[in-house]
């Protein structure tokens, strides 16, 4: 069966996912039929430039999709994703899933209700680097992260932590293990050039003895998207922008006896776009019945620790009386 399918959504990101589920039908894997956006003159040319038909009210779409990519504001992503799923359609929800646990307990049942697939887009999961680098992980110790980036206009309706933040708590989590509980969280962070938080580090303990420590920013200078961490006799590095992992460990003693010295392996990396390798995952999942490559379950837990983390954020600029800080969400 070929899915029907559009993207909801069609600004910074949901241009990309248009471009993507374009190529696929192209490819013969989809039937792209349609985009959506509330700004009509974006959605017609979006439209016109993947050549497919377009409306602004995603409504329409029930009943003529199998399958989208929702790429609107956090704020909306409950109400359109639980009347797409009621509608059995499979919805790739960009992350964060929801503004609320709640929402994203809504969203999860809705979807198991009707059988229909949730999957929320956390693209670091399919970079490359990672894929190749996560046979490797066993009871990492000890994570250093730092995700930055120069200020742009896109997500500005939420804080840095779930905008940057929440990517590199969900891979965390993962790499410890979605049933190792974070047992303290620490978390600091400021509004810079915006009313909301821009630039935070948090620091994660977990139930195994495991320690991450995560610095984010949208107002730097440069771009920087690397994880560190120690696993037993193990050190990692993972540089997500360039696509590079490498393993150093102790190399086998030599005959002498003399100092090993360290030996670096270089992980084989095939070099697949993530966002193509995520919605490729979502596609065939939703076509073959297979159980969501990254599931509400996923989003949900990742959102518990980025909403965990603003408390902690609020909490200590309080503490300090340093001024307010922006809320995760305005009401």
């Amino acid at each position: 069966m070929t899915l029907r399918t559009a993207v909801i959504g069609v600004g910074h990101l949901g241009r990309q996912h248009a471009r993507i589920h374009s190529n696929l039908a192209a490819e013969g894997l989809t039937e792209f039929v349609a985009v959506c956006d509330l700004d009509e003159k974006t959605a017609s040319e979006i439209a016109a430039e993947r050549k497919v038909s377009w409306t602004a009210d995603w409504r329409t779409l029930i009943g003529n999709v199998e399958a989208v990519s929702l790429a609107v504001p956090t704020v909306s992503h409950c109400e359109i994703a639980c009347e797409l799923l009621e509608a059995g359609i499979h919805v790739l929800v960009e992350k964060p899933i929801a503004r609320t646990l709640d929402e994203a307990d809504e969203m999860i049942a809705t979807a198991a209700k009707s059988g229909a697939l949730l999957q929320v887009g956390h693209l670091e999961r399919f970079n490359p680097a990672l894929v190749a680098l996560r046979p490797y992980v066993r009871k990492p110790v000890y994570f250093e992260i730092h995700r930055v980036g120069e200020f742009t206009a896109r997500s500005l309706d939420i804080d840095v932590v779930l905008d940057l933040m929440i990517h590199d708590l969900d891979i965390v989590q993962w790499l410890v293990g979605e049933d190792v509980a974070v047992t303290d969280l620490h978390a600091v962070g400021i509004p810079i050039l915006t009313d909301k938080v821009d630039a935070a580090n948090a620091r994660l303990e977990f139930s195994s003895g495991a320690v991450a420590n995560i610095t984010v920013s949208r107002v730097s200078t440069e771009k920087i998207r690397k994880m560190r961490f120690f696993q037993p006799h193990d050190y990692v590095v993972v540089d997500y922008a360039t696509k590079h992992a490498s393993i150093s460990s102790l190399a086998p003693p030599s005959a002498s006896g003399a100092w090993p010295g360290v030996h670096v392996k270089t992980l084989d990396v095939i070099d697949v776009e993530p966002l193509r390798a995520e919605i490729v995952a979502f596609v065939e999942a939703a076509r073959d019945g297979l159980a969501s490559p990254v599931s509400g379950n996923d989003g949900k837990n990742a959102l518990a620790l980025a909403l965990r983390a603003l408390q902690r954020i609020e909490e200590h600029a309080t503490k300090v009386q340093v001024g307010s800080v922006g809320r995760a969400f305005p009401n």
